[in-house]
């Protein structure tokens, strides 16, 4: 896989961003109901890396923006940056059609506070529900064309997951 450098917001085609396997005390996974897609489309916290931005910087506003919260500690990433593409179709009404998916870096953190701070209704909201879910149920609840990263992340973060 190609070295991404810090700073480039695209690589070939593929949109560079960062994901959050956020867990509870329970070792319980949030995913967010996205408000953009007539589908029940649930997901776990991502989005891009903005310009000169590091991912680990990003994975920290990503979370603040979408969820609320900063209450968080890192557990591990993933050894490699991870892809997955958008369904035909949706290229051109994604993104402005510039990338037919994104290749991420993923985090999985622990969240230190309680559900009392998680806050969806942010300054640009991207959910209009949140729920916990185990990681046997998480693969479930995801889009079809992103399920099996979903299951490689299982794979790489389930070590760690009830420590």
């Amino acid at each position: 896989m190609d070295e991404v450098k810090a700073g480039s917001s695209k690589i070939g085609e593929y949109r560079r961003g960062v994901g959050i396997m956020l867990l509870n005390k329970e070792g319980q996974i949030f995913v967010g109901q996205r408000l953009d897609v007539r589908t029940e489309a649930w997901q776990m916290p991502q989005g891009g890396i903005e310009e000169g931005e590091e991912p680990r910087e990003a994975v920290f506003r990503e979370l603040k923006e979408e969820v609320g919260v900063d209450q968080v500690e890192i557990i591990a990433e993933t050894p490699k940056w991870l892809r997955y593409e958008l369904p035909k179709e949706l290229v051109p009404k994604v993104w402005g059609g510039a990338y037919v998916g994104q290749e991420q870096k993923w985090y999985l953190m622990r969240f230190l506070g309680d559900d009392s701070q998680i806050n969806i209704q942010t300054q640009v909201p991207e959910f209009h529900a949140w729920k916990w879910v185990s990681l046997e149920e998480l693969h479930k609840t995801i889009v079809c064309f992103k399920v099996a990263l979903y299951k490689e992340l299982v794979d790489i973060f389930a070590p760690y997951v009830h420590q």
